[in-house]
């Protein structure tokens, strides 16, 4: 089996319905050149005890938490993942900024060169932090770094899509398309 070794292409969306009636997005637009992202799921776990053993054990998904690093984080970037806005070139963040709700995509390269393809569907994140330091001798370049937390959708459930160009079985156009729309749940015929 291929282990990863890459990621690039990191891409948002906004999702801009999820009801009964279905889940909309707009399309998606890339990021800066990515670094890293580590993606966590959370779950509560509860023993049910019976009989002095364990019955059972019932779990509730929580939702992922999201870190991602990607090399520098342009202003216009910033305003979409904090719902800050940029006028004639300045970014402008206030206390009443909401992040939007979004997806986030992106593509981790394996050790047999075919790519590992994944969408979370539904998601915030916080507002980026910033450091600086002073210029000294050895350059210290540094990176942004993104929190964010992401959960099920309302629609479905569903709360992330993982795609393997390398699967058995894969329909390759839902690859070729994977970061020109947030793709739909495939159906199985």
């Amino acid at each position: 089996m291929a282990r990863q070794i890459g990621l690039r292409d990191i891409h948002i969306a906004l999702l801009t319905k999820d009801d009964d009636t279905g889940v909309t997005y707009d399309t998606p637009a890339k990021l800066e050149r990515a670094i890293s992202a580590k993606l966590s799921p959370k779950a509560n776990s509860e023993s049910i005890y019976s009989d002095d053993t364990v019955e059972d054990i019932i779990t509730a998904f929580e939702g992922v938490d999201v870190e991602i690093e990607i090399n520098q984080l342009s202003l216009e970037s910033r305003a979409k993942l904090q719902g800050s806005k940029v006028v004639k070139g300045v970014l402008i963040e206030s206390k009443d900024d909401m992040p939007p709700t979004l997806a986030l995509g992106f593509k981790s390269k394996k050790n047999n060169g075919k790519y590992r393809y994944v969408w979370l569907l539904k998601g915030k994140f916080e507002l980026a932090t910033d450091e600086y330091d002073t210029e000294a001798e050895k350059p210290q370049p540094k990176s942004a770094k993104l929190k964010g937390t992401f959960f099920a959708r309302d629609n479905d459930g569903n709360y992330r899509f993982i795609a393997d160009e390398d699967a058995t079985g894969i329909d390759q156009t839902i690859i070729t398309a994977w970061f020109t729309a947030v793709p739909a749940e495939p159906i199985q015929i």
